[in-house]
């Protein structure tokens, strides 16, 4: 289980603000509820609006790119926007990852309750006989 920081969610901002300053994308749409944290913080940082919806020439953000279908789903509605993710369990393709970590590690982000994240991930890998 890696368990993330405030301290490391300022550096993934940093990190991801400095790709995506000069950047022609007009706003920052955050994926809920994950990636909402993300879309306000960047919003802030790249000086750009919060969006309500997605546009195709937003930035679409989210915590995590674990399957991809959330991203994917966005992707096939807006496919001239730009994606990132604090953290991707794929190495990028079409989207900017912060982090990438292995497939199989259970993430806690900073936002998220350490004991329910623990209940979370048992559950998951028993349903899954892991």
């Amino acid at each position: 289980m890696q368990v993330l920081s405030w301290a490391q969610f300022d550096q993934a901002v940093q990190l991801m603000a400095s790709y995506f300053a000069n950047s022609p994308v007009t706003g920052v749409y955050g994926v809920p509820r994950g990636g909402l944290c993300l879309a306000v913080a960047l919003s802030h940082a790249i000086d750009r609006p919060l969006l309500s919806a997605p546009e195709q020439s937003a930035l679409i953000v989210d915590d995590v790119y674990e399957t991809g279908r959330t991203l994917q789903a966005l992707k096939a509605q807006v496919p001239q926007a730009s994606f990132a993710v604090w953290v991707s369990k794929e190495p990028p393709d079409w989207w900017t990852a912060a982090l990438v970590v292995e497939s199989s590690e259970w993430v806690v982000f900073p936002w998220e309750n350490l004991e329910q994240a623990r209940t979370d991930e048992q559950a998951y890998r028993t349903t899954r006989g892991l």
